[in-house]
């Protein structure tokens, strides 16, 4: 495990809430010099802690507000490849989970309407091996930021609304 201290925790929860922040801002919120914080954050980018920086989008805006996550069996000897497959093979569903006991794999997806999110299912159920499905509504997501530091980990941080939502 990389050694990652406190002020690095500070340093990624920043770049957590915005990606784009300067090392100048970073240096004055954790009272080191522009400097050291970008090397802080070389460091980490070298380490693999950070593995990049992204933009968050608000998929409702864009007409892909309805997010669910559907369950997917299979026979007990089909591969995991044939699972991931099977899920990246449709273009609506973001990640793919596969896990430990029933269901073989948890899929979420993102559609623009109730009618969609029935074709998408219809779509799962028709590929590869699958035995059976079953699909959660998201109404709502919380989070929680669990760059803590390393004493208590994510002891005491809250879960806030996710900002597409807000």
């Amino acid at each position: 495990m990389p050694d990652v201290d406190d002020i690095d925790h500070q340093v990624l929860r920043l770049l957590r809430e915005d990606g784009r922040r300067t090392f100048s801002e970073m240096a004055e919120r954790v009272g080191l010099s522009v400097a050291a914080v970008k090397r802080r954050v070389d460091r980490l980018r070298d380490l693999g802690v950070i593995t990049g920086f992204t933009v968050q989008i608000d998929y409702a805006k864009l007409g892909w507000g309805i997010e669910a996550f559907t369950e997917l069996r299979y026979p007990g000897t089909t591969p995991v490849s044939e699972i991931v497959r099977t899920a990246t093979d449709v273009p609506e569903v973001q990640e793919v989970f596969t896990i430990a006991g029933d269901p073989d794999a948890l899929i979420h997806v993102r559609v623009r309407d109730l009618g969609h999110l029935q074709q998408v299912i219809d779509r799962l159920r028709r590929a590869g091996d699958v035995t059976g499905t079953k699909t959660l509504l998201v109404l709502g997501t919380w989070t929680r930021d669990a760059l803590a530091p390393r004493s208590g980990w994510s002891q005491g941080i809250p879960l806030t609304r996710s900002r597409r939502e807000k």
